[in-house]
């Protein structure tokens, strides 16, 4: 799918381990947004271990920005950027998303946010202030296990409720248009209007 046996291998393996990367078809609907619009810049929020963020920048041009709060995936994330040769084009900073993207400055043309569910609604205002016109934010696991269109069990009401009022609001944003796909655990595509 990448065009790297070694990063579809890594891949693999962390989709079989506690924090599974991307699922195949949103990491191939990133990296076809990003070809086909050339983006420029990306920005990745709750990057892990940076097996998504190695798939974008071996596929594209882009320079990436990218948020982790956890040391140990930051750590990784380093090491991996650099294994795959990609590190002059990726920058991480390591911490708190709520904190860190207040302070960011420029825009980007693509946004993946896949950091804690229940922070989005947090980092919308934010996300929509660095994300160009024409550009598009990526929401993944916005499905989570369908419970979010059906019934949640009753210890993750809460955090699907974070995500029903997310959604609610990306979808009356008269600035974004968002399409829902059906992709892994669910990934919505909001497209900010030029």
């Amino acid at each position: 799918m990448i065009g790297n046996e070694l990063l579809e291998r890594m891949r693999t393996l962390a989709k079989e381990g506690r924090d599974p990367t991307a699922a195949d078809e949103t990491v191939w609907a990133l990296i076809n947004w990003a070809k086909e619009r050339r983006a420029k810049r990306i920005l990745e929020i709750g990057a892990g271990e940076g097996l998504t963020s190695c798939a974008l920048l071996l596929e594209t041009e882009a320079e990436l920005d990218a948020i982790e709060l956890l040391p140990e995936r930051a750590k990784k994330f380093r090491e991996n950027v650099a294994l795959f040769h990609v590190e002059n084009r990726a920058r991480l900073f390591e911490g708190d998303a709520g904190e860190i993207l207040p302070v960011l400055t420029g825009s980007y043309d693509l946004i993946f946010l896949d950091g804690p569910k229940v922070q989005y609604k947090r980092y919308f205002d934010d996300c929509k202030r660095l994300l160009k016109g024409g550009g598009a934010l990526f929401s993944d696991d916005i499905l989570l296990f369908g419970w979010v269109r059906g019934e949640a069990p009753k210890k993750r009401r809460m955090l699907v409720e974070h995500i029903r009022d997310y959604l609610k609001i990306l979808e009356s944003d008269p600035d974004f248009t968002t399409v829902i796909y059906e992709y892994g655990e669910g990934l919505a595509v909001s497209t900010k209007k030029v």
